[in-house]
């Protein structure tokens, strides 16, 4: 599961990060333009935060700029989407590893914690909840892991990644469900190869749970036909 930083973000950050989620969830489709009013509108914004995230997106390979007609939502392929992910995976193993060679017992006891809620949410089905629960949990490790450069790139690598709608996902929640405790076991255990390994899966996972979403929701298929 994606996590996110504690920074407050600015107004074209907040843009981006909308957008960026309306992409990646399949509500924005490959080819579709997009009006800047509706995005302000949805964000509570003016026109111009809007055209700065719309910019920022573009660095990121998210939107195209097509003359004298806007912005354009560019193609992306299931392998993009893995590609980010792959990523992730491994800046967040990286970090799983380094955690487990000295998490304290505070923050293994706040793991539990943790994990113990997100059943609770699961239970009463709190989709905002079980986002926020599951993104706690990464950031307890990672700042178990005491590499404050490498927990910052991995933000970077993060923000192009949706994170509202995991709860939505099929098969995420229960996933995150059977494999937040098996980390939390390694942790306790000092299982460096272990959490690695456990956490690379973690996050490769969300990304088959997410293609699979998109795929059932016929982007890709709608992408082919037009």
């Amino acid at each position: 599961m994606a996590t996110r930083g504690s920074v407050k973000q600015g107004l074209p950050d907040e843009v981006a990060a909308y957008v960026r989620e309306q992409i990646l969830s399949g509500e924005f489709r490959p080819g579709m333009f997009l009006r800047l009013e509706p995005i302000a509108e949805a964000v509570g914004v003016s026109n111009t935060p809007v055209r700065e995230g719309l910019l920022t997106l573009r660095s990121e390979g998210f939107v195209e700029l097509v003359p004298r007609r806007g912005f354009m939502v560019a193609s992306f392929s299931p392998e993009d989407v893995r590609d980010i992910f792959w990523a992730q995976s491994k800046i967040a193993g990286e970090l799983a590893a380094r955690a487990a060679k000295q998490i304290s017992p505070e923050q293994i006891a706040k793991l539990e914690e943790l994990t113990a809620e997100f059943k609770r949410a699961v239970k009463a089905r709190d989709k905002d909840r079980i986002a926020d629960l599951g993104s706690e949990f990464h950031a307890v490790i990672n700042r178990a892991a005491g590499s404050r450069r490498l927990a910052l790139i991995l933000q970077t690598v993060v923000s192009q990644l949706p994170s509202s709608f995991y709860a939505t996902i099929d098969g995420q929640v229960a996933a995150t469900h059977s494999e937040h405790p098996q980390i939390v076991e390694a942790m306790k255990k000092r299982s460096v190869r272990t959490a690695r390994a456990l956490m690379e899966a973690h996050i490769l996972g969300s990304a088959d749970h997410l293609i699979e979403t998109l795929n059932g929701r016929g982007l890709w298929d709608t992408e082919q036909s037009a």
